[in-house]
């Protein structure tokens, strides 16, 4: 099982859309279309996680084409680091300030 990240897309692709383009090449067993939070519009990428040689071929097959006027950018999904504390900038502790 591999996970690609599938950049580059046009904001009208669906999820349904993504799952047939990739089922052509070997099992999906998810796809995630990234959206704004705010609006729900897509944010021009996904990931699809699919069966290890069918990934291989996909990547091949789909990186660089042409999809709605846009060249697709599709390789394997990189982990990204887990950001450690809690967030939020400012600093310290403080009392109230009068």
């Amino acid at each position: 099982m591999k996970k690609l990240y599938v950049g580059n897309l046009p904001w009208t692709t669906t999820e349904e859309d993504l799952n047939q383009m990739f089922g052509e090449c070997g099992t999906v067993e998810s796809v995630a279309l990234i959206t704004d939070r705010e609006t729900g519009r897509s944010r021009g990428f996904a990931f699809v996680e699919m069966d290890t040689d069918g990934a291989e071929k996909a990547i091949e097959e789909y990186n660089g084409k042409d999809m709605g006027g846009r060249a697709l950018r599709v390789n394997e999904a990189q982990d990204k680091p887990r950001r450690s504390g809690g967030g939020g900038g400012g600093g310290g502790g403080g009392g109230n300030r009068w």
